[in-house]
């Protein structure tokens, strides 16, 4: 296997390096070094420590960050970009195994008998600006019926339901709807949020990629894109939660179209475009820019000059 030497850094403070999915998943092509003198750094956008490498940057980003190519020579993320130099890279790949989601073996009725709450909504922060939307549907749904807030805003069962991702999986399995709205409408960026009641049985109401039935069937779900109003949304809930029968009918209806994972879940999709980083030769970005002065792969100023920030808080 080919030796490649690469590094991490401006993710999270609790980071893994070699427990991150492009670790595990590039170890199996390659042979990796992790080094503080890499030929590839891939990096996200919690920092600046990037700035201080002069090899080749890899963006990385599952959130709706576009890459800065006056920054980096490469880039893979969530949002969609017509650029050869990008890969579009779903967070939800990362966040579930796509069999979570098959339905072969599902017993609709039954999954249905099991659900004792209507309408789930989990959120931990929200900006008023960004997505103030998805507060709004909560509050217009629950003049209907009482929606669950399990999350640190808005909440109403007497606290967040705990044991983080799958604890939530656990909440949503008893709820027949979730509302899963993204943090903003961008082409490309699409997240957990509807992967997650996607696992559960739930039927997840979807705000958010304009692109989104290019990964998942759209009979599947409900799309507030479909409707011309948070109404007559409301009024499709209302008529599905009353009648069983139609209800039934999304949920016999496959995420996937025919039931197979979508083409982001290839690995060799992502390995592939991994191979011609490693083996295009090229001038990297930082190397182009100014007079600066260089040490090996490394900028001549202390490497933790730079402080992380911390992600954000919101979900």
């Amino acid at each position: 296997m080919k030796k490649i030497r690469i590094d991490f850094c401006d993710f999270s403070p609790n980071f893994n390096k070699r427990e991150f999915y492009l670790y595990k998943l590039l170890a199996t092509r390659f042979d990796l070094e992790i080094c503080d003198q890499p030929d590839f750094l891939i990096y996200c956008c919690y920092g600046h420590e990037h700035r201080l490498h002069s090899g080749v940057r890899i963006f990385f980003s599952g959130e709706s960050d576009r890459p800065d190519f006056n920054e980096c020579d490469y880039s893979i993320a969530s949002i969609k970009l017509d650029d050869p130099r990008h890969l579009q890279f779903p967070l939800y790949v990362i966040w579930g195994e796509p069999g979570e989601i098959i339905k072969q073996h599902d017993d609709p009725e039954k999954l249905l008998a099991a659900k004792t709450r209507f309408c789930s909504f989990v959120i931990s922060g929200y900006h008023p600006r960004k997505n103030q939307n998805r507060v709004d549907f909560f509050h217009k749904l629950s003049r209907y019926k009482k929606v669950d807030s399990g999350g640190k805003k808005f909440n109403n069962i007497g606290g967040p339901i705990p044991g983080g991702a799958r604890g939530k999986i656990e909440f949503l399995r008893q709820c027949k709807f979730n509302i899963a709205y993204e943090n903003r409408s961008l082409a490309g960026y699409t997240t957990e949020k509807i992967f997650e009641p996607m696992v559960s049985r739930c039927l997840p109401i979807y705000w958010g990629d304009p692109d989104i039935n290019q990964h998942f069937n759209p009979k599947s779900f409900l799309n507030r894109a479909d409707f011309p109003s948070d109404e007559a949304l409301i009024e499709k809930i209302i008529e599905l939660d009353r009648d069983d029968a139609k209800y039934l009918e999304f949920m016999r209806q496959p995420y996937f179209y025919d039931d197979k994972p979508n083409t982001f879940f290839d690995p060799a999709r992502t390995l592939d475009f991994f191979e011609r980083i490693f083996s295009t030769p090229i001038t990297p970005v930082a190397r182009k820019r100014g007079k600066s002065y260089f040490f090996g792969r490394w900028m001549l100023v202390k490497r933790h000059h730079w402080q992380p920030a911390q992600p954000p808080t919101w979900a």
